[in-house]
């Protein structure tokens, strides 16, 4: 990881999930790869004392099983689409992002939420929903922007006058997009939001069990088309696929962790269910961009 500091905004290139994961302290975060390539990322932060702004790029689709800091409100601007995203610290969220993602966002954190008396209690219905807005795409580039100027100006604006100007805009956002709600598509959302929690949390404390897709279905409570209509939404693939990946994943982690005198490939591939050992070669170098025997000499 690199990073370089001017000024207050930090900036971190990446080369792996796992770096991009150290880069955003304060979230509860699980990344793994999703689409083949050597993984490059970037985050750009600045602190302002209550107030946090966080920028994140990434190459490839990646899984990302999150949820925000405790007691803060987050505005997240999803750059692929230009939708507001909500999050309070309860909002737990698993789903795909496309590849060449971008994403902003604004945090305010529990202090600066009790001292400016937002009743976050008041917003229950519109965490994790696309609220889309004409000025969505405009605050997003405007943000980028002055976190480029921030970094190269010696004359910053104060940060009280910042934070204060971050706070309007964003309730302004909300308010306007808001009139666009879908609440029948609202509902149904946050029903396939349900299945894809159920099952992170099962891939979460089972990593080593493998489950065929009725399994699957019924461990979400769901019929199988309910099941498909969930990863197609929140993954853009199919379970068994889905399945397959996090399996690469665990594997590289494992390999990453172990030296070559502590372990073989095949050891490493059988445990994560992958039975032909040529095959697992061939899915991992497509997935990773390189043997799994390169990975345990690194």
């Amino acid at each position: 990881m690199t990073m370089c500091n001017s000024l207050q905004v930090q900036a971190f290139n990446t080369a792996d999930v796992a770096e991009q994961i150290r880069a955003t302290p304060g979230w509860e975060q699980h990344y793994q790869q999703m689409s083949p390539g050597h993984f490059a990322g970037l985050v750009r932060y600045l602190d302002l004392q209550g107030v946090e702004i966080y920028e994140e790029h990434m190459n490839t689709r990646v899984e990302q099983n999150f949820s925000a800091p405790p007691g803060s409100l987050a505005f997240c601007f999803d750059r692929s689409d230009n939708a507001l995203y909500l999050l309070n610290g309860e909002s737990r969220n698993i789903w795909i992002t496309p590849e060449n993602y971008q994403e902003i966002a604004v945090v305010f954190g529990p202090e600066f939420v009790r001292r400016h008396g937002l009743d976050v209690g008041r917003l229950e219905g519109l965490f994790m929903a696309p609220l889309n807005s004409q000025q969505n795409g405009l605050f997003s580039r405007w943000l980028s922007s002055t976190l480029t100027r921030l970094a190269q100006t010696f004359d910053p604006p104060s940060k009280e006058a910042l934070t204060q100007q971050l706070l309007e805009d964003c309730l302004y956002i909300l308010d306007n997009a808001c009139v666009c709600l879908d609440h029948g598509g609202l509902q149904r959302r946050a029903q396939e939001r349900g299945v894809m929690r159920r099952i992170g949390e099962w891939a979460a404390d089972s990593p080593e069990e493998t489950l065929n897709l009725m399994e699957l279905s019924e461990l979400a409570g769901v019929s199988l088309r309910q099941l498909q209509h969930a990863f197609k939404a929140y993954t853009g693939m199919t379970p068994t696929h889905w399945l397959r990946l996090r399996r690469l994943n665990s594997a590289r982690r494992e390999l990453l962790s172990r030296s070559p005198m502590e372990t073989t490939v095949a050891e490493v591939a059988m445990r994560w269910s992958f039975w032909h050992l040529g095959r697992f070669s061939s899915s991992y170098r497509g997935l990773f961009g390189e043997l799994p025997s390169e990975t345990l000499k690194r």
